[in-house]
């Protein structure tokens, strides 16, 4: 799929609804990314902005998933929550339309556009996730206090969807590179993974809408303001995982305590957050980097998984598997001593 001539197939398909959303023929499309859906840029020089373009991949979402994702984004840049990309209406005032791609339907929204730039992974990242601290909190305030549609619809990040036996994004066993014995080791992780988030629970003030993929690539930087974009994945799931979705693919480096505890502050100043939530983030971590291991092996073909090092990445969740369970061992040892 991830080829010339499929990106040719795709904007023969978008060209068709260019018209719909009172766009010229003389407009320019361009690729900007491709990865789960495809994103064009629409640059018209009859309109005074560019717009975005996202086509979705089949048989994923529903179209009252992405309906429900844009309920949401319309609420939130109403309400000036976050700055985020704002659904571009139809010019029959529909937000949804579609073409066929073969035997195939493909979904298509548009998206205001936002400028600004990928932030880069470094230590310089502290200020930025202490602002984006603040924003996850937002987020989740707006979630609890915001009506959800009647019709809304989003898939949930829980145990069993992530890592259970119909995993959505693949199952972690076919890692890259996985040998027997770290097979082995992250069924004992999973199982440490189940327990903890069972114990967990999922009360309203811990679980609920989030984003979910709140990773470098979808944040923008535009003279020192930070915007959200797709919320493609956004659904119910821990409020504290949006940490742990944060530094995706990152969560090897030396700076990921400084990161934490600077995206804690930024949360704090907006919203409280006792220390048993604190403490879950550890674990969210593993979590996520395991439903992350389980992504590249089935998307390999992407150049987010090829660049992230494919068999490396696995070795990498391995290590970060064995570090998480040895300290569990240590605390777990410390606190019978105490209790004896």
């Amino acid at each position: 799929m991830y080829n010339e001539g499929f990106i040719e197939r795709i904007k023969l398909g978008l060209q068709v609804l260019l018209p719909s959303w009172g766009i010229s023929d003389m407009a320019e499309v361009k690729l900007l990314t491709l990865s789960e859906n495809a994103t064009f840029l629409v640059q018209d020089p009859q309109q005074s902005a560019p717009i975005i373009l996202r086509v979705h991949r089949p048989d994923y979402h529903r179209f009252e998933e992405i309906r429900s994702e844009l309920d949401w984004l319309q609420a939130l840049t109403q309400s000036d929550t976050v700055k985020a990309p704002a659904p571009i209406k139809r010019i029959d005032g529909s937000l949804i339309s579609a073409f066929m791609d073969g035997d195939q339907q493909r979904y298509v929204v548009a998206f205001e556009f936002l400028a600004g730039d990928e932030p880069k992974a470094d230590e310089d990242l502290v200020t930025g996730f202490e602002t984006l601290g603040a924003i996850s909190a937002r987020l989740h305030n707006h979630a609890l206090h915001w009506t959800l549609p009647a019709h809304f619809v989003r898939k949930s990040w829980t145990y069993d969807t992530a890592l259970g036996d119909t995993p959505l994004w693949g199952s972690w066993r076919q890692a890259i590179d996985l040998a027997p014995e770290q097979e082995n080791l992250l069924d004992q992780l999973c199982a440490v993974l189940k327990q903890k988030l069972a114990d967990y629970g999922q009360e309203a003030d811990r679980f609920g809408l989030i984003h979910a993929d709140l990773r470098l690539a979808n944040l923008l930087v535009d003279d020192g303001n930070l915007s959200v974009i797709d919320f493609d994945d956004c659904g119910f799931s821990w409020f504290m995982y949006d940490f742990a979705a944060a530094i995706s693919f990152y969560e090897e480096e030396a700076y990921i305590a400084d990161l934490q505890a600077a995206w804690l502050k930024g949360y704090r100043s907006i919203r409280e957050l006792s220390a048993q939530h604190e403490a879950m983030i550890p674990t969210f971590i593993l979590f996520r980097r395991l439903l992350l291991t389980a992504w590249v092996a089935s998307h390999s073909e992407t150049q987010t998984a090829q660049d992230v090092g494919l068999g490396k990445f696995t070795q990498g969740t391995v290590k970060l598997a064995q570090a998480y369970l040895d300290n569990l061992a240590k605390v777990e040892e410390n606190n019978r001593r105490q209790e004896a």
